[in-house]
C-alpha cells in the first residue's frame, strides 16, 4: 500500500484550494469502500497520489431534498441514509431497492451515492435507476459549478470525465410520475454482499389508452457503460405492454449486448439471463403477470 498524507477539510471551498493546490495527485475520500480497495490492489495505478481529501463531514454534501418535483441527493449521503429517507421511498423506490441491494450493512453505512457514480463501476447497482431517471450531476470546482447527464458524465468502464479538480457536489432527478411503473432486479452470486453480475431497471409510462408512451429500459453489468437500450425501449413504444412483447424486447437487449461488446467466454450465459431479466423487470414494471 503506497504512502499519502491525510487531510479532512472545513469546508469546500478548502477541498477546492487542496484539489488545485494538488494538482491531480489527490483523491477524495467520501466512504472509503472503493478508494481503500483500489490503494491495496493497484499501487502502480495510484502511485502518484499525494494526499487523500476526507470530505466525509461536509455537511452540503449531505443533504437530501425535494423542492418542486425534483429531487437533489449529496454525493456524500450514505446508502444508508437514502434508504430510510421518506421522500426518496415515496417518489424514487426503485432507485432505493437499488441501493437497498448494495454490499452489507456496513458497506450501506459508509458508502456513498457519490463514490458509488465516481467509481464508474458497469457493475453499479444504483446506475440503472439512476440513468434510467435521466439524473443529471452538479460538478464543482473553483471556477464554479457544470451540470452533466449521468449518461455522459461515464464515458467507459471506470472512466469519467470529471476534472482533476472538481468534486461530484450533488446529483438530481425528478420524481417519478403517479402513472408510471418502474422495477429494478438484480442477479448476483447470492442474495446479499454480492457484486450484481447482471441487473435491470425498467421505466413504462402508459397512456390512457393502455400504450407505453415513455420506455426506459437500463441493463447493468452487460456493457461497459451503463446505458439505456432505445432499440429495444422502441419496440414498446405506442403498444400495449404484454408477456410475448416483454419477451421479444429482452432478447433485443441481449443482442445489442453482444453487438457493443462482442462475443467472450460468459455470452453463453448473459445472453439468455439478461433477457430473462429485461422480461421480468417489464413484467413487474406494467404489472403482466410472469406466466404469461
Amino acid at each position: 500500500m503506497i504512502r499519502f498524507d491525510y487531510i479532512k477539510p472545513a469546508s469546500l471551498e478548502e477541498c477546492q484550494e487542496l484539489l488545485n493546490h494538488y494538482q491531480g495527485k489527490a483523491r477524495l475520500f467520501a466512504g472509503g469502500t472503493d478508494l481503500m480497495v483500489e490503494f491495496r490492489a493497484d499501487d502502480k495505478k495510484l502511485k502518484d497520489v499525494e494526499v487523500v481529501l476526507d470530505i466525509s463531514n461536509l455537511s452540503e454534501l449531505k443533504i437530501i431534498k425535494l423542492d418542486e418535483e425534483v429531487i437533489s441527493i449529496g454525493s456524500c449521503a450514505t446508502f444508508t441514509e437514502i434508504i430510510g429517507n421518506q421522500g426518496l421511498i415515496k417518489y424514487a423506490p426503485f432507485f432505493v431497492e437499488a441501493c437497498r441491494t448494495v454490499g452489507s450493512p456496513q458497506i450501506r453505512n459508509t458508502g456513498t451515492i457519490g463514490g458509488s457514480i465516481g467509481t464508474a463501476s458497469p457493475a453499479s447497482d444504483p446506475g440503472p435507476p439512476l440513468v434510467a431517471m435521466n439524473s443529471i450531476l452538479t460538478l464543482l470546482s473553483s471556477a464554479g459549478e457544470r451540470e452533466v447527464l449521468l449518461s455522459d458524465f461515464i464515458v467507459g468502464a471506470y472512466k469519467t470525465i470529471i476534472k482533476s479538480n472538481e468534486l461530484i457536489k450533488s446529483i438530481k432527478f425528478k420524481t417519478l410520475k403517479p402513472e408510471a411503473g418502474f422495477s429494478f432486479v438484480k442477479l448476483g452470486r447470492r442474495k446479499a454482499l454480492a457484486i450484481a453480475r447482471m441487473n435491470v431497471a425498467a421505466y413504462v409510462e402508459t397512456g390512457e389508452d393502455g400504450t407505453a408512451k415513455d420506455v426506459r429500459i437500463v441493463p447493468g453489468s452487460a456493457t461497459p457503460i451503463t446505458i439505456r437500450i432505445t432499440e429495444a425501449e422502441n419496440m414498446l413504444l405506442g403498444k400495449t405492454p404484454s408477456y410475448e412483447l416483454h419477451e421479444a424486447v429482452g432478447k433485443k437487449v441481449s443482442e445489442k449486448m453482444i453487438e457493443i461488446t462482442g462475443t467472450r467466454w460468459s455470452t453463453p450465459y448473459k445472453e439468455p439471463v439478461i433477457a430473462s431479466l429485461v422480461k421480468r423487470a417489464l413484467n413487474q414494471a406494467t404489472g403482466v403477470k410472469e406466466n404469461g
